[in-house]
């Protein structure tokens, strides 16, 4: 991997899962209706808080809220920086 960033106290990167490209019977989906992926995988995870700490682990796949997390560009690749607490469940 070699990302070098580590989040901070609750913190959690996230690298989505490519958007689906094809619907169940096939047909291909243009870019411009593509849904935003809400499933990704944890990256990097903050210590956590003093009281609280994180459920997750690197290479967690996870779900998330539609519109959870910040966006960001890291060598070329998107992620998600978001609080645990945007995440929905572990799969």
């Amino acid at each position: 991997m070699g990302l070098n960033i580590k989040p901070l106290a609750d913190r959690v990167l996230v690298e989505p899962a490519p958007a689906e490209t094809k619907t169940a019977s096939g047909l291909i989906i243009p870019d411009n209706a593509k849904e935003k992926p809400q499933k990704g995988t944890v990256v990097a995870v903050g210590n956590g808080k003093v009281d609280e700490p994180l459920t997750v682990k690197v290479g967690d796949t996870v779900l998330y809220g539609k519109y959870g997390g910040t966006e960001l560009k890291l060598e070329g690749k998107d992620y998600l920086m978001m609080r645990e607490s945007d995440i929905l469940a572990i799969i």
